[in-house]
């Protein structure tokens, strides 16, 4: 069993991460400052010997320092997301996206991990049309947050050519699921609207409805964390990977999935209408992976397609928010 480190462990993604690791037999060390990670998403977890969360920043080297002792892997998750924040605040994120990863690889280089995976993003494609996406083709970014992960992927580069640590990043494809967050100004659409409708609400879609994107569903990020963590292959690493399902689905066609799947438990939902506003800033119009790349060198196959995630997603949500 390996002694792995999830920074951002107590956030959507990452206690995700968490739960699965432990659960078989793993080590983990989760480091995180609960800036947008909750302590209740962790609170299973207590008594378990093989866990252990040190409260603290990847913005501070010291805290860095301390997580990565004796560690084998580090899965980093920790990151400021949201392209609406980035574009409030850019020098908060760059703080915790740039100069926290930056902390983070060094930590991890001195430490000599055996590996470090990390968080990338989709929208590092940025305004590249092309659909759908291939990993060495990328446009140019659209947000102060696509500079900061396109930011990581260059250091991650970086620091595997000169320093010899192997990086793994992952191009996350709006993941979804269990524990992801419905509350703050920067919710992602899906609980969001999932809470909109419990609470027989209207949702806002911004645009006309027809903007796509590849909606991941959790399972397939932790599968993808775990294949980027064991795999052997020397070719499968010091490179970037699409996590997604390689599918797009309108925003449109996502509420009449999430209007069919929670009228099981409230019929009223079904006439609750959707609101459309204006276009958010910084937003592309349409996103699709090729998971190929995945496939191939990472023996990658997704579990679970749009209907199959929202389909547990919103049972979760209904078990867990009312």
């Amino acid at each position: 069993m390996s002694k792995i480190l999830i920074t951002g462990g107590a956030g959507f993604i990452g206690s995700n991460l968490t739960e699965y690791f432990l659960g078989k037999g793993h080590q983990v060390v989760v480091l995180d400052n609960f800036a947008t990670g909750h302590r209740h998403n962790l609170v299973q977890h207590e008594g378990n010997t093989n866990f252990e969360l040190i409260e603290g920043d990847i913005r501070n080297t010291a805290d860095c320092e301390k997580a990565v002792t004796g560690v084998d892997y580090v899965l980093h998750q920790a990151a400021l997301g949201s392209v609406p924040r980035s574009i409030k605040d850019p020098q908060t994120s760059n703080e915790v996206n740039v100069s926290g990863f930056l902390n983070m690889l060094v930590a991890a280089r001195d430490a000599k991990v055996k590996r470090f995976i990390y968080a990338a993003s989709s929208s590092t494609y940025g305004d590249s049309e092309a659909l759908p996406k291939v990993e060495d083709k990328i446009g140019k970014p659209l947000s102060p947050y696509a500079i900061t992960k396109y930011v990581n992927e260059l250091y991650a580069e970086i620091f595997s050519k000169t320093y010899g640590i192997e990086t793994i990043g992952l191009r996350y494809f709006n993941v979804f699921g269990r524990r992801q967050d419905p509350d703050g100004s920067y919710a992602a659409v899906i609980p969001l609207f999932v809470k909109k409708f419990m609470n027989h609400e209207n949702p806002v879609i911004n645009g006309t409805g027809d903007y796509s994107r590849d909606f991941t569903y959790i399972d397939n990020v932790i599968q993808m964390n775990e294949r980027a963590m064991l795999t052997d292959n020397p070719e499968a690493v010091n490179t970037v990977y699409n996590t997604a399902v390689g599918d797009r689905t309108t925003l449109n066609q996502l509420v009449g999935y999430l209007k069919e799947f929670l009228t099981e438990f409230d019929s009223e939902i079904a006439n609750v209408e959707v609101i459309h506003g204006p276009n958010r800033q910084g937003d592309i119009p349409h996103s699709l992976a090729s998971i190929e790349k995945a496939k191939h060198l990472l023996g990658y196959e997704p579990s679970h397609v749009i209907k199959d995630g929202l389909k547990e997603a919103t049972i979760w949500y209904w078990n867990n928010l009312k």
